[in-house]
């Protein structure tokens, strides 16, 4: 199949492709989260369409096995995204998601398909220092706390049922992440721009810089907020995710 070669309904995606657009951003979300974190996000940033990336086992696709491992989960979104490689795109990953994005990258290039213009990577650390991540430390009390937390953030008041659910997947997400190694740096053939969060306390400036390693181009952001600010789109992040265009 070729880019543009087809117009399909994917279960990757929580909507159909516009052609009212000249590119796309794709957007990958956080462990324990789905395509709905985006969904404060405008219909468009720029002229890019914004095009968030559903990952099975939740929400719509909640009924479906987990990925398992951030490799696979790439090599099983490459096929999807294949039809839609038809226009200049740029890929977003928030925290946790920024590492399939990267996979992700990384096996286009292996099947000789277009490559985003752009990989925007927004408050995580580089991919080969990926375990030193906080939230692999942390207690299954200390993980449901900080779901509720999200969730108020989200504006949606955790219920039991609810946080049970969510934390279940969440702890499905983590396995992966503790699974993911990448010893050493892997260059990617595009522009690589780290967000950083201005208003977090966990992954400073300083704890960004290994993405350097990852690309000839490597630029630094600097947005307003704390990491959880992103699901609102401010206007700092939409600023800065326009810069490929």
């Amino acid at each position: 199949m070729t880019p543009g070669s087809a117009d399909v309904r994917s279960p990757w995606f929580v909507r159909p492709p516009s052609t009212g657009h000249p590119a796309r951003i794709f957007c990958f979300p956080y462990a324990g989260a789905g395509a709905s974190a985006f969904s404060g996000w405008p219909v468009a940033v720029g002229d890019a369409e914004v095009c968030p990336v559903q990952f099975p086992d939740r929400e719509n696709r909640m009924t479906e096995p987990h990925y398992g491992t951030y490799e696979n989960l790439a090599e099983s979104l490459v096929e999807a995204l294949e039809p839609r490689l038809d226009r200049p795109f740029a890929f977003f990953g928030h925290c946790a998601g920024a590492l399939p994005a990267f996979e992700t990258v990384l096996r286009l290039a292996e099947r000789g398909l277009p490559r985003p213009v752009c990989l925007f990577v927004s408050g995580q650390v580089a991919p080969h220092e990926a375990a030193s991540d906080r939230m692999l430390a942390m207690t299954e009390a200390e993980l449901r706390e900080e779901l509720e937390s999200v969730l108020r953030g989200r504006g949606i008041e955790p219920r039991p049922d609810m946080v049970e659910m969510g934390l279940a997947l969440l702890l499905r997400d983590l396995a992966a992440a503790r699974a993911y190694r990448r010893v050493e740096p892997v260059a990617v053939d595009c522009p690589v721009v780290v967000l950083h969060w201005r208003d977090d306390p966990e992954v400073g400036l300083d704890r960004l810089q290994g993405w350097r390693r990852y690309s000839d181009s490597v630029d630094f952001r600097v947005v307003g907020g704390g990491q959880h600010d992103f699901t609102t789109a401010p206007a700092d992040l939409r600023e800065a995710l326009t810069s490929w265009r």
